[in-house]
């Protein structure tokens, strides 16, 4: 049930019955780039998170009462942003869907019952996110991320101090020399600004399968297929888009599921078959675990693309 705004300050209000217990900060962590992400704040009193939507900007505060998973925005886009929140807020994705096949997944099942998939609804931001994290460490991608938010990102609306992400619009107009002092060489600016030209045309994918739609973003120069799961799985709520190519993820899933300290792509997504259609949520099960693997020599050294 909605609540209309008391006043111009006053934030619009809507309560959504949960039957089941749902983790809004566990879920929607997986949003986050980091903890200093200007985009989204997960504070004790609820879950902050700024959005550009087709009527405006909005900052919207989910947190849970009595039994409920209560939403409140601001701004002129907060009409808009409180439609999106059942699927924001994992209110739509059905875990049950997972059936166990391994004793670690089934006790995983049973230690993380509030965990939920979240469906933003939007691709540009999520591509965003996966195109500055693209053949980089951690730490260079958050960095370069925060910039890129501080630089683009206007305050969003609120009592809460976060920022907008960049519109598709201020991604292309921006020069790709512009990126460089935001620790973003020239090949990922220029994916970036191809992003933001097609921007109104990629949000249309929204509409369609997420499989069809990591075909259609595979088309573009610069999205493989690395980012294009990346950017479904937070888009659709995709339980099925497995991350290919990423530096550790077929390491963990093996040690997890074979006790195989390495492994490939290849054996990763044979480890994941008995899965299929629920293969992100083991993923998300695993990382949720905090499960270590054993290292294998010196890490990746993160390159300063800024001091070059």
């Amino acid at each position: 049930m909605k609540v209309a705004a008391e006043g111009p300050d006053e934030p619009i209000r809507a309560r959504f019955a949960t039957p089941e217990a749902i983790d809004l900060w566990q879920s929607l962590g997986r949003l986050q780039s980091s903890r200093t992400d200007p985009t989204i704040q997960l504070d004790s009193d609820g879950v902050w998170l700024a959005r550009q939507t087709q009527t405006g900007p909005a900052t919207i505060r989910l947190f849970h009462e009595a039994g409920a998973i209560v939403a409140e925005a601001w701004g002129t886009g907060a009409e808009t942003a409180i439609a999106a929140v059942p699927g924001l807020a994992g209110l739509e994705d059905d875990p049950h869907l997972l059936i166990p096949r391994h004793p670690l997944v089934h006790e995983l099942q049973r230690r993380f019952p509030g965990l939920r998939l979240p469906r933003t609804g939007q691709l540009v931001p999520a591509l965003v996110r996966a195109i500055v994290a693209q053949k980089v460490t951690a730490i260079e991608a958050n960095r370069s991320y925060r910039a890129l938010i501080q630089r683009l990102g206007p305050p969003a609306p609120g009592p809460r101090t976060l920022r907008l992400p960049p519109t598709a619009q201020s991604l292309a107009a921006l020069p790709y020399f512009e990126f460089h002092p935001l620790g973003i060489e020239r090949r990922r600016a220029e994916v970036l600004r191809q992003i933001g030209r097609l921007g109104p045309r990629i949000e249309t994918y929204t509409a369609l399968a997420p499989e069809v739609a990591r075909e259609r973003l595979g088309e573009i120069p610069g999205i493989g297929p690395w980012t294009a799961a990346e950017a479904t799985r937070a888009a659709f709520g995709d339980p099925d888009a497995v991350t290919t190519g990423d530096a550790h993820l077929p390491d963990l899933v093996s040690w997890a599921l074979a006790g195989e300290p390495r492994a490939s792509d290849e054996r990763m997504l044979e480890l994941l078959e008995p899965y299929r259609g629920q293969r992100a949520r083991v993923v998300c099960l695993l990382l949720a675990a905090g499960i270590k693997i054993p290292r294998r020599g010196p890490r990746f050294s993160p390159r300063w693309i800024d001091r070059i």
